[in-house]
Formats: structure tokens, sequence, C-alpha cells
């Protein structure tokens, strides 16, 4: 059972560590497991689950015929990883509060959780940190994304709730087909739902449903992507719905729709079908890293990043793994502004696949969605929440095509340092170009000395490419500053003088700065009637439930704030409804202020 999407562990976590963190349970005080857990409703079982998480992070310790008490106050270094994962490379750091104290970069392995591994071994021997100094480690990684791209995925059944409307198109009626067949293409109409204004359509039919799981046994699906009309401004159709299918089908992976997706029912199904698609992956995969983590000696917490630049828990992204899918380029936003201190600007990121254009506004990576777009994951339309980023297809692994002299879309990835020309490899790449100009030094240059003559005409394409991705970005920020990071950050600087663009101390890792240094964030996206109520009411109440989603996601209480509203008549819609959007955010309990 999940209350506003939080599993009756994170609940309990929430509690115990928020109490402890305003002073309520001060340094000693007992926790007594069953009174908690009847103050809040449950079982004994997530508030033991929530303690051990708490003891883990140094919060809570034990001792054998005193229990569980608060920990004193040691004044213990705020020590955390930051590790994001790329096609080529995977990043670490370890930072001390606002300090970097090591960096480390290694080809990114065919074996994600291993190169995470190896990059964590590397930089806390670097560090010279024990593993049990470690209180947090924040992770933005690929794995669920590739498995999607790769078409690994589970067969799923797409549920619609919208009869007697919805039903002209049907579910993944715009997918590649490839992709269609690899989720299993089964999918139902049924009754339910409400319209734009709140009224309810039609009533869910138990029956109806009981049946339509009767026919998902039959067909081997693995989880059940649940989507009803409207249901972002209410999910109770959705919610019934999952009750009826988890009773007749126990132990199968549900989505719903409303707490992935945004309005617009289409791209909101996709993304809940794509979501149930990946969730036993993403088990595995929080799985695996939680036992590498202890292997390696460490108790710290574990914590993904999501696509608007912010953290969530590991529970959180295996539940919701669509939300992880450009965690890597949100990163590379959030690293850029940390390391520069600035707010609001364009961000390049230069990486051995591609290079990356994106807005930073407030600090966060400016979201696709205040653009009105649609965000494709996969060659399917969704409207997740993702950053408004341009991805070129120029890498320092990219391939250069001899005799035409032209960038080509494949890359080398992590396979760099053995097949570029530089390292005595036999490819071509942009690296090898960048020796040549003299711009980088890197492996052996006069490997790629031959290329000398022809490697401006190289740099003078890429640079054009670069210069109208970067006018595109800049619509509206015209005078922005452009900020540049990543590996390749020092041959794209040289590339365009006349921006005067700024290249901060450890450029190199900015992602996994950004990673180390997210903050936890709530958000709210509603559509509400504005009849009888104030405009100030309706967005003081989205304050309030924005502020406290970020609590109850992780966030230390004393730091939260709001760093977005944003409030819209809906003119087209009859009802006299207006959109509300809220960003609150406020630094990891763990840890101290970044903002």
């Amino acid at each position: 059972m999940t209350v506003n999407g939080l599993s009756k562990h994170e609940r309990a976590y929430a509690l115990i560590r928020r109490r402890i963190l305003d002073g309520t349970y001060e340094p000693g005080h007992r926790l007594i497991i069953g009174t908690l857990a009847d103050e809040l409703g449950v079982s004994a079982v997530p508030v033991r689950e929530a303690i051990r998480r708490l003891e883990a992070e140094g919060r809570v310790v034990y001792r054998h015929n005193s229990g569980s008490r608060v920990a004193p106050v040691d004044g213990r270094r705020d020590l955390r990883v930051g590790i994001d994962v790329g096609r080529t490379n995977t990043d670490a750091v370890l930072m001390d509060g606002r300090s970097v104290v090591a960096s480390v970069k290694i080809p990114s392995t065919a074996d994600v959780t291993a190169g995470i591994v190896a990059v964590l071994t590397e930089v806390m021997h670097d560090a010279r940190v024990a593993p049990a100094a470690i209180i947090a480690v924040m992770i933005g990684t690929s794995h669920v994304a590739d498995a999607f791209v790769e078409r690994r995925v589970a067969p799923v059944a797409a549920v619609r709730l919208g009869l007697p409307a919805t039903a002209a198109l049907p579910p993944m009626v715009d997918w590649p087909d490839d992709v269609r067949a690899a989720v299993g293409n089964l999918w139902y109409l049924a009754h339910g739902g409400h319209e734009v204004d709140g009224r309810l359509l039609s009533s869910v039919d138990t029956a109806e449903l009981q049946a339509i799981a009767a026919d998902i046994g039959t067909h081997g699906a693995e989880a059940v992507a649940l989507s009803a009309v409207f249901s972002p401004l209410t999910g109770v159709a959705e919610e019934q719905a999952a009750t009826i299918m988890r009773s007749a089908l126990p132990g199968i992976d549900i989505t719903l729709s409303h707490q992935v997706g945004r309005l617009g029912l289409l791209e909101r199904e996709n993304a809940a079908i794509i979501n149930a698609s990946l969730q036993s992956h993403a088990r595995v995969m929080v799985t695996n890293l939680r036992e590498a983590i202890r292997r390696l000696g460490l108790v710290a917490a574990l914590y993904l990043t999501q696509n608007d630049g912010t953290l969530m828990t590991a529970e959180t992204a295996a539940r919701y793994p669509v939300l992880t899918f450009s965690a890597g380029k949100a990163n590379s936003i959030r690293g850029a502004s940390f390391l520069t201190g600035l707010r609001d600007g364009i961000v390049i990121d230069v990486g051995g696949t591609t290079t990356d254009i994106g807005a930073l506004a407030h600090g966060f990576p400016r979201d696709l969605d205040d653009l009105d777009g649609a965000a494709l994951v996969g060659g399917v339309r969704t409207n997740v929440r993702m950053p408004d980023v341009r991805s070129l297809a120029v890498g320092g692994g990219s391939v250069v095509v001899p005799d035409l002299w032209r960038v080509s879309p494949p890359s080398v990835d992590a396979g760099l340092e053995a097949q570029a020309l530089v390292f005595g490899g036999s490819a071509i790449t942009v690296t090898d170009i960048a020796v040549a100009a003299g711009l980088v030094s890197i492996g052996n240059p006069t490997l790629a000395a031959p290329l000398s003559r022809d490697a401006p005409m190289v740099l003078e394409q890429i640079g054009a490419t670069v210069r109208r991705a970067l006018e595109r970005a800049r619509r509206g920020t015209a005078h922005a500053p452009v900020i540049i990071v990543g590996g390749g950050a020092p041959l794209l600087r040289a590339l365009l003088p006349d921006f005067d663009a700024i290249m901060p101390e450890h450029h190199a890792v900015a992602n996994a700065v950004g990673a180390a240094t997210a903050p936890v964030s709530g958000y709210v996206d509603r559509i509400v009637s504005v009849e009888g109520v104030s405009r100030q009411e309706i967005i003081a109440r989205a304050v309030s439930d924005a502020v406290a989603h970020a609590v109850m996601a992780g966030a230390d209480a004393r730091t939260v704030r709001v760093v977005s509203t944003d409030d819209a008549p809906l003119a087209y819609l009859p009802g006299n409804l207006t959109r509300v959007r809220v960003k609150a955010v406020g630094e990891l309990a763990v840890g101290v202020a970044y903002e």
C-alpha cells in the first residue's frame, strides 16, 4: 500500500528522520518500534526497516539492552560520492561539503554495476577515505534507459479507463512496431475516469476489470499500466482499478499513469507502459547497487538522480524508472550551476558520444514542458518531466570519415582508448582531430600528425553545428552566459571564442558533481477550479503540498524553499479552470545546503 506514492517504510523513515532533524527526538532519545508503528498505523516491519536505514546514515545507534536511540552529534564530515554513468565514461567525485576532494573518470563497462563499483573503489582510494566515512552515494545511471532502447523489457498489459469515450485511438497507436512488439502489444479499454472539471465520466466496473485481469493472466503479462481520463486531476479511478488488479493478479507490477505523467492521455499512457515494462529491471538494478555498495564496506544511503536534476530514494527509482531516463543530462546542468555559482545560462556538455546543449533556469534544467514539448523516449512520445536538452552526434569518440572529412554519428564510445589513432588504434575520431590541431594533448600526438592538414576543416564543421544549436538554445536568453563542461570542454571552448564561454574547475566531471550536490524536490502540477477560491489560496495550497512532498522525499524541512511557481488560466476548457505548477527543493537530510 502507498500513500501519495510513498511506501509504509518510506513514511516511517520520513517521520522519524524529520523528528530527529527538527529536534523533537533529541540525541539519546529511544525509538520504540511498537509505539511508532501504532502511531503510523502500520506493522513493526516498515518501522524496523526505517530505523535500520537511519542507523546506516549514522542518525540512529543500536546498543544491546538499550535498543535504538538517536545518535549524538559528533561533528562528522559531510562526505558523499556522486557518480554519473555515460556511454563513454563513468565519472565519480567524492565531496566534503562544497569541496571536491577527489575525482575519477574511467571508461564505461558493459556491466554498468561493475563500472560503478570500479569507479567508487578508485575515488575512495584516491581520497584516502574509509568506506564507513561516506554518508551517501548519489548515482545517475543509464541502466534502465539503455534497457528500453535495447528492448530489454517485460511484457505489459495496458488498461485504459475511459469508456464510453477514448475508443478512437487505442493504446500504443503511435509506437514504433518493434517497441510495441517488445512490450507485447496487449491492451484493454474499460470504464472509469473523470471529466476535466472533476465530474465522473463513468464508474469503475469491478466485474469488467476482473474479467480483464483473468485474460491478462492467460497472456503472461508481467506488469499492468493503468491510465484513466484526466487522472492527474484525480487519481481515484486508477487507484480503484489497481486494488482490483492486485487482488486478481497478486504480485504483478502496476504503474498508475498519474504518478509518472501529466495531462495528455496518450503521452501519459505511453509513459506508464514504459515504466511498467522496466520495473522488474529497475528492482534488479537497485538490488545490485545496494549489494555492490555493501560489499565495499559502505553503510551509506543510496540515492538516484532523476530527470529534473534532483534526487530520489533507491526505492522510488525502482518503482518509477522512467524518471531516471535523462538524469545524466540533468546532472551536467546542475553540476555546471554548482561549479560556476550561476543560476541561469546555457550549458554545453561535451562527452565522448554526444554534445548536449541545455538551458539552466533558476539553478535547474529548464523543463521541456515549459516549451510545450513532448519527450521522446526510445521513439515513443511521453509527457514525463524531462530537461530541455538538444543532443548533437558529436563527441570525443565520434568517428570522422576520411576523404569526406565529416563527423559521422557512430562513436567508439568506451573504446576510445583502444580504437582512436592517438592510442594506437585505427579509427579517426574527433579526439584525434583535436590532438592534430594542437587543441588538446592526449595519447601519442605523433600518430595524429598526418591529420593536421585536414583537421581545421573538421573543426570548422563541428563549430558550425554547435553554433547553430547554441543559437536555438539561447532563444529568449540572448545574453545568457555559456558554460562548457565535460571531458571535451577545452576543444569546444577553442571553437567558440566569441561566446566568451566559462569552463569551470572540475569541468570534466561536472555530471558527477551535479549528482553529488543534487537536492531533493517536491512537485505539484494540477488543474483546479477557481470557483469560490482566490488565486492566492490556490497557490498557497500548491506550495504547501510541494513542500510536504519534498520533505517526504527526504529533504530537510528546515531548508526547503520554493524555486518556481506558475499558474495559467485554461480559457479553452469549461469550468473556470487554471493549471498550477509549483516546485520546492531542499537539501538532502543527511547533508548540508548546496543552494
